[in-house]
């Protein structure tokens, strides 16, 4: 019975919970979230929303169900076309990756819920992974994991200039998706061309050029696919920079999974593996005594992290542009409640 309870929420339902609390109770407001993995990062988006008349309740959409994703999220609790019957409201709302819906600025159901609801709020990034791979907080990761300051790679030049390699492909991508033509082009063809496979520290520039081959080819490929397109391609390119995307933050609006799996972390698995040499070597070749030495070392290797780990716990994007538009829409929303 409270499973289905849980389950049969809507926003009407809240707001009449915090009015039965009496005007000095604090209004509860549930967020709906896509997955486990989502409740953290959600919690630290709303907690600084919180205060003596207002705080948050993240969750998943179904305690009894365990389907996730968007697709749960936002079909379960907005209904198109039916009157205004949705389950989200002024004390109830989703928030959700943004995917490709934002880019794709309405061409689909699932892109005009995310954009259209109020109640709905999404990362502007294709999703959670991407603000973790945000990559002027990478070194900080780098050092987290390995407790070694030094910088043996400039990490923001490199996923700039992989970005611009990309950004080519990337309006093709979008283009395809937008127009219905993802059959002949889908995100794991885009994967497989932009993975920086044979990423070395030494001479990272060999995977950038390697990526730049790669997308002009298929890039090639694709303009004998489609001889018409130009027009429509030039178009969306316009419009996705006037979304904020540019050459050099492609990587932001790429599949999450991808970037954080494929791209981010194992090149900074490597830059890692370097600094713990860096650092081991300097104990080894140290002055100390040998028992001191072993010592050290063994302090060193309990101290250290997962890359992977870590990752997930970096919040270093919370001043990145993005971020601050998606607390910026959340402020404007519950000001106006």
């Amino acid at each position: 019975m409270a499973n289905r309870l849980t389950d049969n929420l809507n926003s009407r339902y809240i707001e009449a919970a915090n009015v039965l609390k009496g005007k000095n109770a604090r209004r509860r407001i549930v967020a709906y979230v896509e997955s486990y993995d989502d409740i953290y990062f959600w919690r630290t988006v709303l907690s600084r929303f919180e205060d003596e008349h207002r705080y948050f309740e993240v969750m998943l959409p179904s305690k009894g169900n365990l389907s996730r994703g968007k697709k749960s999220v936002l079909m379960s609790f907005l209904r198109e076309g039916t009157g205004g019957d949705d389950r989200l409201g002024v004390d109830m709302i989703a928030c959700v990756d943004a995917d490709y819906d934002y880019l794709m600025q309405g061409a689909t159901e699932q892109s005009r819920k995310v954009l259209q609801s109020p109640y709905v709020f999404h990362t502007y990034v294709y999703a959670i992974e991407n603000f973790q791979c945000y990559a002027p907080s990478l070194h900080d990761v780098c050092v987290a994991v390995t407790l070694n300051d030094h910088r043996i790679i400039d990490l923001v030049d490199y996923f700039q200039h992989y970005s611009e390699a990309c950004f080519p492909l990337f309006v093709w991508s979008v283009w395809a998706y937008r127009t219905g033509r993802h059959g002949r082009f889908s995100l794991s063809d885009f994967n497989r061309v932009t993975d920086p496979g044979g990423f070395t520290i030494q001479n990272p520039e060999v995977s950038i050029a390697n990526i730049r081959r790669k997308v002009q080819a298929k890039v090639r490929e694709l303009q004998r696919l489609f001889p018409d397109n130009k027009e429509s391609y030039l178009q969306v390119k316009e419009d996705i920079r006037r979304l904020g995307v540019t050459p050099q933050t492609t990587y932001l609006y790429m599949q999450g999974h991808h970037l954080f799996d494929t791209v981010v972390a194992p090149i900074l698995t490597k830059v890692c593996n370097q600094l713990r040499q860096e650092r081991q070597n300097e104990i080894y070749h140290s002055r100390a005594h040998k028992t001191q030495k072993r010592n050290e070392m063994s302090c060193y290797e309990n101290s250290q992290q997962d890359v992977k780990a870590m990752l997930k716990k970096n919040a270093g994007y919370q001043q990145s542009p993005r971020f601050l538009q998606l607390q910026e829409d959340l402020r404007q929303y519950l000001d106006s409640k």
